[in-house]
């Protein structure tokens, strides 16, 4: 007989004190990461203000991945469903709907995190199609996401418009996390040219990536999906990050 998986799955609005807990675990993003300014105001506000959107994994006691979610209005004056600001973008319109009082009309998902204990169990899977169910119960007929591809990082110079249309012989995406999301029936649709912008002096560059910067031009920066400008004139760098919006179909679109 087999085993019952322990790991269980709920929104967080069903488990409001988990929304504190979700970061119990490490997130594994960059240091440099940190320095996008959108997310240091706003992300860790999400599981709060947007908990029948976002969703969270427990074994028992212990919070083992989260899924954040936000709705937002793509239907305003200046707005459209996947902006090429992408991340940064939807993060901002969630919040500012939210504070006027504006109705959602999609959901994009933001963050799908796992401990690295529980990696290789399918978990990421998992937490997709609750993201996606989630989306769907609150009466949207897709899921976006601005994804932010898991091997891009070792392809530097390849712009994300190549990068998206590498395919391994059995036709899926050679990258690994484009490929979860094709695989759950999600459909690249754009590329998300500044998904993330994160500027910032030389002393915080050097301070987050251990490297000198202390040349203009091109820096390469492990964990950059692109290559990260560097102005020692100015006394400053900046990395601006692409990402690639896909669209997963919910099971209310189907209904």
């Amino acid at each position: 007989m087999a085993e019952t998986d322990p790991v269980e799955i709920t929104t967080l609005d069903e488990r409001p004190e988990l929304s504190d807990r979700v970061w119990d675990f490490p997130d594994g993003w960059q240091d440099f990461m940190t320095g996008d300014p959108v997310a240091a105001a706003l992300l860790g506000r999400v599981p709060r203000d947007f908990p029948r959107y976002c969703v969270a994994a427990t074994d028992g006691d212990r919070v083992v991945a989260r899924g954040l979610a936000v709705p937002f209005d793509a239907e305003g004056e200046g707005r459209e469903e996947l902006p090429d600001r992408g991340w940064d973008r939807v993060l901002v319109w969630a919040f500012t709907d939210l504070r006027l009082g504006r109705a959602p009309t999609t959901a994009s998902a933001l963050e799908i995190a796992v401990d690295r204990s529980y990696l290789g169990r399918g978990l990421s899977h998992r937490m997709l199609a609750a993201l996606r169910e989630t989306a769907g119960r609150r009466g949207h007929d897709a899921l976006l996401a601005p994804v932010r591809p898991t091997g891009k990082h070792r392809q530097v110079g390849l712009p994300m418009s190549e990068y998206v249309r590498g395919r391994r012989p059995d036709g899926l995406p050679t990258d690994a996390w484009l490929r979860v999301h094709e695989r759950a029936g999600g459909v690249a649709e754009k590329i998300a040219p500044a998904s993330m912008t994160i500027g910032g002096s030389l002393a915080e560059w050097r301070q987050w990536t251990g490297l000198p910067f202390d040349r203009d031009g091109d820096v390469e920066v492990p964990g950059a999906l692109t290559p990260v400008h560097c102005d020692t004139a100015h006394g400053h760098a900046v990395y601006v990050e692409p990402n690639v919006w896909v669209r997963h179909r919910t099971r209310h679109a189907a209904g």
